[in-house]
């Protein structure tokens, strides 16, 4: 443990992707604290400018509300999507590319026909069928992106199944008669984590991305407040307040981005392939 902190130390990066990402999730922890009313309140004249107005440092939109609220709630439901639907991707996906892989034969054949199905259609269009049909809710959009983003963790963990059920420790564990079961818990899929962590951070940043254009076409939840939905909603007003969509803009991007970061330092810290000698 020690080593890998000391691998993802040195990646700048990877650093500077946390520090932005920490203040994304205290921004997200604490925004009932630092906005008490509702982030749909209308609290002060609309429109007004950044900088104009203590109580409201960045402004206020059309309707009046104010800004920093939309920014600091938003944060909140896009971490939370983003985390929830991975989680589910990645947990569902390592079912079937373990099955897949350590068993072979027709259940792979099956599984993986499935896996290339779902593959075959474009996520983020799979996704809006989705959520339309269920209707647009906070569950029904972690589902949905969930439901588009298993695939290519299933034919990681397949393919890693697949390199490592010949080794000597798998051949071992089934001589001495262990179960399945076991076998897959506690001698494979261990081995087969570093790639799955890399791919599973870098897929909550896909998530926060599909999440956003789900609320900027409509289909978010209409009772939380989030990024895609400010950007849609301050379309009409690019030319007299450009603030208004850059603002979530830009905290879609950086976090995307210091997401994207962490995983790559994750990436060089537990690929053996890029460790120095004697690490």
């Amino acid at each position: 443990m020690k080593k890998f902190m000391r691998r993802f130390a040195t990646h700048r990066g990877a650093l500077a992707g946390l520090v932005i990402l920490g203040l994304v999730v205290l921004m997200a922890l604490f925004c009932s604290v630092w906005y008490g009313e509702s982030p749909w309140a209308m609290v002060a004249e609309p429109l007004l400018a950044p900088l104009t107005d203590r109580a409201y440092p960045l402004g206020t939109d059309m309707l009046g509300r104010d800004l920093g609220a939309g920014l600091a709630h938003g944060a909140r439901v896009s971490l939370l999507v983003g985390g929830a639907s991975t989680l589910a991707a990645v947990v569902f996906g390592v079912l079937v590319g373990a099955l897949a892989g350590f068993y072979g034969g027709r259940i792979d054949d099956l599984l993986m026909r499935c896996t290339e199905f779902f593959q075959s259609i474009p996520q983020l269009a799979m996704a809006v069928v989705l959520v339309a049909i269920f209707t647009p809710s906070l569950y029904s959009i972690v589902g949905a992106i969930a439901s588009v983003s298993w695939p290519p963790v299933a034919r990681l963990v397949r393919s890693e199944f697949l390199s490592l059920r010949q080794r000597e420790f798998v051949q071992a564990a089934r001589v001495i008669g262990q179960a399945p079961a076991r076998i897959i818990c506690t001698q494979i899929l261990p081995n087969a984590m570093p790639p799955i962590i890399v791919t599973a951070s870098l897929m909550i940043a896909s998530a926060i991305l599909t999440e956003s254009s789900l609320s900027f076409l409509g289909l978010g939840d209409r009772n939380l407040m989030s990024w895609g939905f400010m950007i849609g909603a301050a379309r009409t007003m690019l030319r007299e307040a450009p603030l208004m969509s850059l603002l979530p803009g830009m905290a879609i991007l950086l976090t995307v981005l210091a997401i994207n970061l962490i995983g790559e330092g994750l990436n060089d810290a537990l690929n053996p392939q890029l460790r120095k000698p004697g690490e």
